[in-house]
């Protein structure tokens, strides 16, 4: 079955590997990708209702992308590339308040041993920003991350280092909430003590925290608002 924006309805049957899943979609079973590298433990529940865009090509191995679905009355997007097309073009449009007086936005600009998500350039000097998707949130607290992630380690402390060695005037870390029911965020030491600790020594080191909550509409983000964080959430109740 459709809905009105040409997404399918599956129900999801397991994911094999983080990148595979296994659905009912109509009368058959059908293996679809999976935009996301995170566990995604609490959403990816087999017999859950799931939701599926066609994207078949060439070098394909399946012909749906699994992008979303419905939890506890809420829709969550789960397609870790759809916030950074989301950032980038409320950067363009120059919709978010925190960054202003810059001229021009370069995606994916070389860095160190790597990338950043963007660039800002302006009369001000530069900004550097990486982007994060979030999925989890637990009684109202926005979690990341779901899985270890030693990339975004490095990511956090290159951002420090643009910062120590001037080459950047502002360096800032955003997290996108893909649904819009967090109230605050939280770094998940639990899962990853090294992220956690980079987090809270970026942010001592000057590098700007933006947890952002969104909603799906037409399977794309809507920004909701900011909202606040407390890096040692996690870290105190393990004492």
């Amino acid at each position: 079955m459709d809905d009105l924006s040409g997404i399918k309805k599956a129900v999801l049957i397991d994911r094999p590997n983080r990148f595979l899943g296994r659905v009912a979609l109509a009368s058959e079973i059908v293996e679809v990708f999976v935009p996301n590298p995170g566990r995604m433990l609490e959403l990816m529940v087999p017999g859950n209702e799931v939701f599926l865009r066609e994207n078949r090509g060439p070098h394909r191995r399946t012909d749906f992308d699994l992008i979303g679905l419905e939890y506890n009355g809420v829709l969550v997007s789960i397609d870790s590339n759809l916030p950074n097309r989301f950032i980038k073009r409320l950067l363009l449009s120059y919709e978010l308040p925190f960054f202003s007086e810059y001229d021009t936005v370069t995606s994916e600009p070389r860095a160190y041993d790597g990338r950043f998500d963007f660039k800002l350039s302006g009369r001000k000097g530069k900004s550097f920003i990486e982007v994060k998707s979030c999925t989890l949130v637990q009684d109202g607290r926005a979690i990341f991350p779901d899985a270890p992630t030693t990339r975004g380690t490095r990511h956090l402390m290159n951002l420090v280092r643009a910062l120590d060695e001037k080459m950047a005037s502002r360096a800032a870390i955003i997290f996108v909430m893909q649904r819009p029911d967090a109230i605050v965020f939280s770094p998940n030491d639990k899962m990853d003590p090294n992220f956690s600790d980079s987090l809270r020594y970026a942010h001592a080191n000057g590098v700007e925290i933006y947890p952002l909550t969104t909603e799906v509409v037409d399977w794309d983000l809507k920004l909701v608002g900011r909202i606040p964080f407390e890096l040692e959430y996690y870290s105190k109740q393990n004492i």
